[in-house]
Formats: C-alpha cells, structure tokens, sequence
C-alpha cells in the first residue's frame, strides 16, 4: 500500500487490541492478513505507536504468558478512544459518502438517462448498509450473518448480472 490516510494506523492498531492481546509482530502480521496482503506495515511504525498509545494509557502490557513476548492490550481509556475513533470514521463516511464507487456524484455520471439517478440512489443505500453491517460485526461477530449478508450480496449480483446481459442482448 503505497500511501496510508494519517490515524488508519492508529484506528487499525486499537480495532485488533480490542479484539484480544496482541505482540507488535502479531499486530503487523494481522494487518497484512487483512488486507490480503496489500500492506503489512513497518516496525519502524508500528513500536513507536504502541509505544505512544502505552504514554497515553490507551494499552498496556499484559502479563507474559510466553518467555520474551510482549502483548498488548486496551484499557478502559483505550476503548473509549476506539469509540471515539468510530464516532470519527461514521461521521467522515457520511460526509464522503458521495466519493463511493461506482455510484458516486461523479461528472461522467451525468450522461446517464436522468432516471439512473435512483439507481445511483439504491446503490449508495447498498453500499452504506454494507459499511454499517462490517462496523456491526466488528462489535459483535455472527457466522450466521455473515453468511446470511454473502448470500444476500451474491444473489443480487446474479440477479444483476442477469439484468445487463438482457441489456446487451
């Protein structure tokens, strides 16, 4: 990942102490888990946050359970900079939310017929429903869920997908 928004790092950094304790090596690792790959960030990045965020009394260490690894996790304080972090993010996606792909505001848009504007309009409810489900399941995991919203998302892409070849039929 060539370019990180300033505090994702952060926000990532506090989302995985919250789920369980963590070591630096394991945070970095996980990161580059998540994002299959794309970005596994530095520890040049990664000790100095933890470091700033133990400063501040967001983490602390966690009794060693394995000889010379130091894990991680949130306090109290430290959850309530997460929500924080969460308010902040809600906020930004509903302010941005005009930048969302494909149905975005876009000038190209415009040389649409004038009634794919509700189209434009159904795919950003999608879209922002499917933000609002993963903040959810941040909070509370579901297999079930997450099960039921995939197929949920995988039969409107057929049936989508089944829509526009009748347009090019």
């Amino acid at each position: 990942m060539a370019s990180v928004p300033k505090g994702f790092l952060r926000y990532y950094v506090l989302k995985l102490l919250k789920e369980k304790p963590m070591s630096g090596s394991e945070i970095m690792n996980e990161i580059e888990k998540r994002t299959d790959g794309h970005w596994k960030p530095s520890p040049g990045s990664i000790y100095p946050l933890i470091a700033w965020l133990q400063d501040k009394g967001y983490t602390e260490e966690v009794p060693k359970q394995e000889a010379g690894i130091k894990r991680y996790t949130l306090t109290d304080q430290g959850k309530a900079f997460l929500q924080e972090h969460v308010k902040r993010r809600g906020e930004l996606r509903k302010k941005f939310e005009f930048l969302t792909p494909p149905f975005s505001r876009l000038p190209w848009f415009n040389c649409y017929p004038e009634k794919t504007r509700e189209l434009v309009g159904a795919g950003k409810k999608l879209v922002m429903a499917g933000w609002s489900l993963l903040d959810s399941l941040r909070e509370k995991y579901s297999d079930d869920i997450v099960k039921e919203a995939t197929e949920t998302l995988e039969q409107a892409a057929k049936k989508i997908e089944e829509i526009t070849k009748k347009l090019k039929e």
